[in-house]
């Protein structure tokens, strides 16, 4: 049986403290899923200039599943607010 990926986005502030956790417990409890980490939120934004790169969406479509932990959107600068427009990226494609 093939491995289930997971496309994981660790997040800003304590969300790379919980991705962490929940990977731990999602390995302790037997769960055989390997992990791609993708970037969202202020990483993202330093890293690729955008909230929510193109990267992210598309490993996010080619696995079918995604583990986020908490993100952090700028205030102002006419950002919208990352939560509400990610399902919403999702499923315009």
């Amino acid at each position: 049986m093939t491995q289930q990926r997971i496309t994981v986005i660790r997040g800003d502030g304590i969300g790379p403290d919980i991705i962490d956790a929940t990977t731990k417990i999602l390995d302790k409890v037997g769960c055989d899923f390997a992990y791609d980490y993708a970037d969202a939120g202020l990483v993202a934004l330093e890293e690729h200039g955008e909230l929510l790169p193109q990267e992210t969406l598309d490993l996010i479509a080619k696995n079918k599943v995604a583990l986020k932990g908490p993100l952090t959107t700028p205030v102002g600068e006419g950002f919208r607010y990352v939560l509400w427009s990610w399902p919403s990226c999702i499923r315009r494609r």
